[in-house]
């Protein structure tokens, strides 16, 4: 959020508070007119200044609980009919270079899937991001006869000494799901997934919301592929 949300108001409020304590020594020492004027001048300040703060508050909690971040890009490669290369990379976190892995999947679609930790809304305001494990990368086919029977892919993108999203060596969402009786800020822990389809020299973005995955295709290759559209899955 912007400091002059917060400053810009606190300082009118100030200016107006100390206006209308003027217009009240004014009053007291008998000068009425000008001590009404000021009077009202403060006031309005001061409602000037309570306005703009209700308005940066919902602008604040606005940004808060659409805030998303990356959390991979994909680009695919067609090998052979219904059989791609994915090179997937993973952003830098802290003290984690990024990561860049190429993956063999079959299928129509890619498919990205992570273990989702939720917040309720007012923790999301009050600076809780929604934590995110990237669990499997894997193909899927658009006819249902082929899901059942044609050649699988399935590619783990991480491990539990590997945990993504998460600040500390320590599990966020184990230790959550474990102790989610005393901790009420936690809405609910569950997997979430995105795909799209697979075109050769698509690219894509994934991104974490503070309700979990949602994909994009970047280049026009993928977008149509993908008609533009978007495709989620919680």
């Amino acid at each position: 959020m912007v400091w002059w949300w917060w400053i810009v108001p606190a300082a009118v409020a100030a200016l107006g508070a100390i206006w209308v304590l003027l217009a009240l020594i004014g009053l007291f020492k008998g000068r009425i007119l000008s001590g009404i004027f000021g009077g009202l001048a403060g006031t309005g300040l001061l409602a000037a200044a309570s306005v703009a703060v209700l308005l940066g508050q919902n602008a604040q909690t606005y940004d808060r609980l659409t805030y998303e971040r990356p959390v991979a890009t994909l680009a695919t490669r067609q090998l052979a009919p219904q059989y791609f290369e994915v090179t997937v990379t993973r952003p830098a976190e802290g003290e984690r270079p990024e990561r860049t892995a190429v993956y063999p999947v079959n299928g129509d679609e890619w498919r990205v899937e992570a273990q989702v930790l939720r917040w309720k809304p007012w923790a999301n305001v009050l600076g809780l991001d929604a934590q995110y494990r990237l669990d499997r990368l894997s193909g899927r086919y658009q006819n249902i006869e082929q899901e059942r029977t044609g050649a699988r892919s399935v590619h783990a993108l991480s491990s539990d000494a590997d945990p993504d999203g998460l600040p500390w060596s320590l599990s966020l969402w184990d230790t959550a799901r474990k102790y989610r009786r005393y901790v009420d800020a936690v809405d609910t822990l569950y997997g979430s997934g995105a795909y799209m389809p697979m075109v050769d020299g698509g690219t894509y973005e994934v991104w974490m919301t503070q309700s979990g995955l949602i994909a994009r295709p970047t280049n026009a290759a993928a977008m149509a592929g993908s008609a533009g559209g978007l495709v989620r899955v919680n």
